[in-house]
This record gives C-alpha cells, structure tokens and sequence, in this order.
C-alpha cells in the first residue's frame, strides 16, 4: 500500500525510489510489524486475560510447567495481525505470490483459532478433532499449492540443496509435494511450541534464512550466478519474511521466559504454514528439512516417541516428548533448554545457507 502510495512520487522527488528496492521494504516490513506487536501487546494481553482466554497446563507434563496455567494464550492474533498489517503495507500487492502466502497463513491461522477458541472460550477440552485439523490444512494447503503450480513462470521442478544437476520435475504431482511441505511445516512449529519463547525465536530463525532464500531466487543475476531456479516475483517474499522476524521478535518481546503471553495454535500453526509456504514459492522445500532442522527433530521425537510406545507395548525412548521436554525431565532448566535450542537452529540456518555456493 505504502509502496503504491509514495513510489510513483519518484518521477517528482528522486528519494521516493527507494520504495522500489525490495531490501528497504523488507526491513521496514520487519520494523513495522516489531512496532505493532511492540505496542499493541500489552492491550491484547490484557483483554485475553479479561475474557479468560488462559492457558491450559496437562497434568502428565513437566511439574515445572504447573505455574504457567492461567497465562493468557491465542497470543497467535496479535502476529497475525502484525504480519498482515506490515506485508500489505510494504509488499507490492499486484503480486500473486504475496496474497497466495497470506491466504495459508491467515487460513491455517483460522484453523488454529477455532481449536483455540474451542478450547479455551468454549471450554471443550480437546477443541478440534485431530482428524478434522488435518483434514482442513491438508484442503487449504492443496489450494495453496495449486494456486502455485498455476502460475504459468513457475517450475514443478524440485531443488535438490548441494546438487545442481538434480532436481525432479513432479508435473501436476508437485500441488500435493507442496502442501505436503506445508502441513508438516505448520505441524512441525506447533509441536515445538512447548516452551516460553522456544518456536517463536525458531520461527525468527527460519523466517530470516528464508528472507534471503526469496530475495535470491528472485533477482535473476544473482539467481543465475548461484545456479539456482530463478522464480520471477518471488522476491516479494522476502518482505513477508520481513514481517514475520518482525513479528517474531515483537511477540517474543513477551513471549520470553517467564512467558506473559502463548501464542496458541492460532500462531504456531501460521507461523509453521508460513515457513514451509515460503519454501515451496522459493524453491527451497527440500532445504527447509534444514533450516527447519530443529521442527524436524521435534516433530519426529513425537512420532518415535508414539510409535515405539506401541510397538514395544508401553516403553519409551525418551523421558517425554517433544524433545525439548525431554530435556527438561533430565534436568536442564527451561531457559537453557531454550537458549541451546536456538543456538541449534542458527547452526542449521548457517548450513541451509552454505548451499547457495556448495552446488
């Protein structure tokens, strides 16, 4: 909106131009969204707390985690309205991909709102089905990846990181690899939503890599010099990503151990729709098994977890899953867990990132 608004002044006062560069945009993008979770944070706290919309703590979980019951949740509204706000403001909106990426995110956000609502508001203690989430992310990704597929400029072809001579061509197929990405993404973040502040700086992580990932893959010199898939437009992207770090760090702001505010799955499963759709429209779905490293480890610390529980009728691998609360049963406090978590993920943002040379 902005970028409509003060980019045509240019041809009159040359300092309006810089509303063309997607990199200024996408700082600002990142500021803007900051400044509305900054500042509109306290009040939302405030009236989840008022309209007793607060956590709910399961008794075979962490002792530790008793105390956290009555901490106001569906903080996951305020992200989405920070990244909403902030991506039409900066991004150029005649561009598919950036109302493509919103409609998953604000969608699986929706999903995640009604379970919350269910839940906490309405008092059903289990909200929506497992099977009935599911089976609405798996609907909205298809369309997500349809909508993709149907773009005349974009390549079916999958990216295979460190190998630039392989990379598949899926055809019609790749509408289900891509929501494939999406729904293990969104699940994956809302698996690693456990801890005060562990998958929103995660997220911050991921949201960055991916930043750069569009901003490459949608110059074309840059692109064709990494001999990676050139995808016109795709650079928009790069701004949205902006607004989610921006977000991130803002929620995080009270987010952070001890936490005043949980995102819900109103924003762990936006937030994971929003990092694996970024994936698919940069090419980059196989790279985010790295720079989602850490929602892989969790997500599949769960499925070990359960399929070794049944296999082995009733014994474990691991103290508790997800991981990280694993960790916690051994004795590791909260924070550090945390800490060594994101420091995890910035070592996997690193290696995802080496691959734009090591082809």
């Amino acid at each position: 909106m902005i970028y409509y608004f003060l980019y045509p002044l240019h041809t009159s006062i040359s300092a309006f131009n810089i509303f063309r560069y997607i990199t200024f945009r996408t700082i600002y993008a990142g500021v803007t969204a900051f400044l509305i979770c900054f500042f509109l944070g306290p009040w939302i706290i405030k009236k989840l707390g008022n309209m007793q919309v607060k956590q709910y703590i399961r008794e075979e979980g962490p002792e530790t985690h008793y105390k956290k019951a009555g901490t106001p949740t569906m903080g996951g509204v305020l992200i989405l309205l920070s990244i909403t706000i902030s991506t039409l403001l900066w991004a150029d909106l005649a561009n598919s991909y950036v109302w493509i990426i919103l409609m998953a995110v604000i969608g699986c956000g929706l999903i995640g709102f009604a379970d919350d609502y269910l839940m906490q508001v309405k008092q059903r203690s289990m909200g929506l089905s497992a099977k009935t989430k599911i089976i609405m992310q798996i609907i909205l990704a298809v369309i997500t990846g349809f909508l993709v597929y149907w773009r005349p400029d974009f390549s079916t072809c999958i990216t295979i990181p460190f190998f630039k001579h392989v990379s598949p061509d899926l055809g019609f197929g790749y509408v289900f690899f891509a929501a494939f990405v999406i729904v293990a993404s969104s699940n994956a973040v809302n698996l690693t939503d456990g801890l005060d502040g562990l998958a929103t700086g995660s997220v911050v992580i991921a949201a960055a890599t991916y930043m750069i990932f569009a901003y490459v893959a949608g110059h074309v010199k840059i692109a064709d010099y990494l001999q990676l898939n050139y995808v016109p437009g795709s650079g928009e992207i790069a701004v949205f990503c902006g607004a989610v770090a921006g977000a991130g760090l803002g929620f995080l702001w009270f987010n952070s151990y001890p936490a005043q505010v949980f995102m819900g799955d109103t924003g762990s499963l936006a937030l994971g729709a929003a990092i694996g759709t970024a994936a698919v429209i940069t090419k980059q779905e196989i790279l985010l098994i790295i720079v989602g490293g850490l929602f892989v480890i969790e997500a599949l610390s769960v499925i070990f977890q359960v399929g070794f529980f049944k296999i082995s009728k009733g014994k474990r691998i691991f103290r508790m899953a997800p991981l990280h609360h694993h960790f916690e049963l051994k004795g590791w406090s909260e924070p550090k867990v945390i800490v060594r978590f994101w420091v995890i993920a910035i070592i996997l943002a690193l290696v995802s990132m080496s691959s734009l040379k090591l082809r």
